[in-house]
């Protein structure tokens, strides 16, 4: 199986020692995603969105390709409003999904969004 690293410029750089994304097979790996601290939840979602979004183009795939999403959110308070503006993004046979509450995210996010999408690695 190929496994291949993505680096684009088509999203936020990674903050530490990983990668944006990595192909393993016919599978693409995204790290998790974060806005800037500033901005309420429902904001911090929609960045964090456009992020995967643009992650998953630069690589000839679209949200319809996502087949799991992990959401870290630093307080379950904010489930409704995150849920809100996530939902619009998979209108149709949305993925699987799983959601926690965590201590803290990176830079004092409010929420964190990885995800696993499926297609075909053109590299």
């Amino acid at each position: 199986m190929k496994r291949i690293v993505v680096a684009t410029d088509a999203a936020p750089k990674a903050i530490g020692p990983y990668s944006q994304a990595v192909w393993a097979g016919d599978l693409l790996f995204c790290s998790g995603q974060i806005a800037p601290a500033a901005g309420d939840v429902a904001a911090q979602t929609k960045q964090v969105l456009e992020n995967i979004r643009s992650l998953l183009g630069s690589q000839g795939l679209t949200m319809d390709a996502v087949v799991k999403a992990t959401v870290f959110l630093a307080d379950m308070n904010h489930f409704a409003a995150m849920n809100e503006v996530y939902a619009p993004y998979f209108p149709s046979s949305p993925p699987a999904r799983s959601t926690v509450q965590v201590a803290r995210l990176p830079k004092d996010a409010l929420v964190e969004i990885e995800v696993v999408a499926f297609g075909f690695c053109r590299v």
